[in-house]
């Protein structure tokens, strides 16, 4: 049939054309630009909140210009790393190309860029090409404030459809006559909440009189629209793409396991879930829809499942590559998005800036960025520790201009040095020192400079990459990070927020040129920090504002905190515990059993002693030793003489094999105690 739809898209196309209504004044804008019209802006900024049309105004200006013979470059804010590399790599086709339209939906998610696109992308822009942004904020006042871009920009702030438009929208969709009011009333003329209403009343025209709309639009809309959840599983996988920043099929594994695979393809199939470059998501109304009802409904299983996925993106930390670290805490943090200070202390602008390292040639910056926030004693000690640990620092540089705007310094120290230089350090060292000492294998982690360019506010992008760098670096050292510290210029301002992550401070002060710095302090042998994370749900469900006054409760059986032992304190709980194999309430007592080494739900005291014993064999002349220890603690002896006699040994001589094996024990053990399960 000629004239009619040459392939699905065409039919999508057509099906979209038929219901749009309304957004006659932006058709109106955009056609003139189309044109040519010299008085037509070359940049249209549409913005407006979630869901209020903005992804379906771009696909009629994508029809619309197609139509018109011109080149189409669509773009989505979360399909692009917000880096301006990766964003002109996607659209710098538009740079070539006089008679191109680039359309950059959810600008949002790449806000960072604004500058960058505004002063050193957009103006190479060839005469006659045109460009749309889209996103919920609105534009910078640079933008408005710049004569140079008075006629190449328009700005158009997205509203609620009017009556007549939304009339038109119900009418387009099939809604009956009567049944429209109510929905109108009911929805404001909101386009996404008319949609889903108008998708309930078609479905239930033939069995209803009439529509009556609920108290909660969206949350009594929704469950309609999606009709019955096909199982409990199907009904946990839409929890958890609610819950997480992007749902993949490795999150939803460790919820639903080997029902993982089948609910990522139910799940890519609803019509208002999305798909973005790392994984699934769904409309925001809709997000927090599923939230509202799953907490309402079923709080204890919003609190587990909360758990779950923390835990899991905590693991998403350790084992990403660099590349991808700062995401994998961006995501863990999303969770805790409705924590009182985990909202007020961070700004979530992705892409303004972005973390680098520090090379040679910056050091020159980061010294006179140092100066001039905090004083030529503070430049002194950044230089030191910029001479020694180089690989402590990172700079974080604007998207916009390559600038540094800011720099953090992760001090690592195993022994004290630079005390005499830096009163910061120091003071760590002193309350290292008179608390609890470092042990082998330990080291004192200082997040000692966080300094950031005094042309941003207190809540920053910087101070974010700051913040989401100390959440990396301890997650991915776990068993060697002691003591760790924060050093903060003294004033209240942070204390509420690093509080509420549970840091203390010590009593020092020090005080370095015409600042004083107060330092939080946590120790993490003392627990882990998936037990932290767990403390953090705990606290954000409960609504407790801050840290706890005392301990959590323990958690699967586990004690709230770890016990920590030093090395020759260590040694005697071992040789206790082989002599308390045999009476499992004295072993309970033991203090190995409240250490990091039986941490996790495989990590029975009397198991890891067996398999430390039975390890010996594997060492070179372990098998004597073996033997001794074996017959001694593992197969049961009335006394020592009597195993020397079993083993036909001279007492001197298997006294000699049971020490040696013994140590052997106790360093094996150690070593899983300072550095993890995998330790060898």
């Amino acid at each position: 049939m000629s004239g009619g739809p040459s392939s699905v898209g065409d039919r999508i196309q057509q099906a979209r054309d038929r219901v749009f209504a309304g957004r006659a004044a932006e058709l109106g804008v955009f056609r003139s630009a189309l044109s040519g019209d010299e008085k037509a802006p070359a940049v249209l900024y549409v913005h407006g909140p979630g869901g209020i049309g903005k992804s379906m105004l771009l696909r009629r200006f994508a029809a619309e210009a197609r139509a018109a013979g011109r080149e189409v470059i669509e773009l989505d804010g979360r399909l692009v790393e917000p880096a301006p590399e990766a964003f002109e790599k996607e659209a710098g086709a538009v740079l070539t190309d006089e008679r191109a339209v680039l359309l950059v939906d959810t600008f949002e998610r790449c806000q960072g860029l604004e500058g960058w696109l505004r002063d050193r992308f957009l103006v190479r822009l060839p005469v006659g090409a045109l460009v749309v942004v889209a996103g919920r904020q609105q534009p910078d006042p640079a933008w408005t404030s710049d004569p140079g871009w008075a006629d190449l920009l328009r700005t158009v702030a997205l509203r609620n459809l009017a009556p007549d438009e939304a009339t038109a929208f119900l009418r387009a969709r099939g809604v009956p006559e009567g049944t429209r009011p109510d929905l109108l009333a009911f929805t404001g003329g909101h386009p996404l909440a008319l949609a889903l209403a108008a998708a309930v009343a078609v479905r239930d025209a033939a069995g209803s009189a009439g529509w009556e709309p609920s108290r909660d639009a969206i949350a009594t809309l929704l469950p309609r629209l999606i009709g019955e959840v096909p199982s409990p599983v199907h009904r946990r996988a839409l929890e958890v793409c609610a819950r997480a920043y992007v749902t993949t099929e490795t999150l939803l594994r460790a919820v639903l396991g080997d029902e993982a695979a089948p609910m990522f393809a139910w799940l890519r199939g609803l019509p208002f879930v999305e798909s973005a470059r790392h994984g699934l998501f769904p409309h925001d109304v809709v997000r927090e829809v599923l939230e509202a009802d799953l907490r309402w409904r079923d709080p204890e299983g919003y609190a587990e499942l909360h758990g779950r996925l923390s835990l899991q993106l905590l693991e998403q930390i350790r084992s990403a590559p660099d590349s991808r670290m700062l995401p994998a805490v961006g995501a863990f943090m999303y969770l805790f998005r409705t924590d009182r200070y985990m909202a007020d202390y961070n700004s979530w602008r992705g892409g303004e800036v972005v973390s680098t390292a520090c090379e040679p040639a910056d050091h020159a910056t980061v010294l006179d960025l140092v100066t001039e926030v905090e004083g030529h004693k503070s430049a002194a000690a950044a230089r030191f520790w910029l001479d020694r640990q180089p690989e402590a620092f990172r700079v974080c540089r604007s998207t916009r201009d390559d600038e540094i705007v800011g720099f953090s310094a992760w001090l690592q120290l195993t022994e004290p040095y630079g005390e005499d230089v830096d009163p910061v350090v120091a003071a760590a060292w002193s309350h290292t020192r008179s608390t609890a000492a470092l042990r082998d294998g330990e080291h004192l982690a200082i997040a000692r400079f966080s300094v950031t360019s005094p042309r941003y506010p207190k809540i920053s992008p910087v101070e974010d990459l700051h913040q989401w760098r100390g959440v990396a670096e301890v997650a991915r050292a776990e068993g060697r990070v002691a003591w760790m510290y924060v050093a903060i210029r003294s004033g209240d301002f942070w204390r509420p927020y690093l509080t509420s992550l549970d840091l203390t401070t010590i009593g020092d002060r020090p005080r370095v040129g015409h600042l004083t710095y107060d330092l939080y302090t946590i120790d993490w042998r003392t627990r882990s920090v998936r037990m932290w994370a767990q403390q953090r749900t705990r606290l954000m469900l409960s609504g407790v504002s801050g840290a706890p006054e005392t301990p959590p409760a323990a958690v699967s059986g586990q004690s709230a905190e770890y016990a920590v032992l030093s090395r020759p304190e260590f040694d005697t709980a071992i040789r206790d515990a082989l002599r308390e194999l045999s009476r499992a309430e004295d072993l309970a007592l033991n203090p190995l059993a409240r250490s990091r080494l039986t941490a996790g739900p495989d990590a029975e005291l009397a198991d890891l002693l067996a398999e430390a014993v039975d390890a010996l064999r594997a060492e070179r002349g372990g098998e004597k030793y073996h033997r001794a220890v074996a017959a001694t603690y593992l197969h049961g002896a009335p006394t020592q003489e009597a195993v020397a006699a079993r083993l036909g040994l001279p007492f001197s001589t298997y006294r000699r094999h049971l020490s040696v094996g013994i140590a052997r024990v106790c360093d094996a053990l150690w070593r899983r105690e300072i550095y993890g399960a995998d330790a060898r």
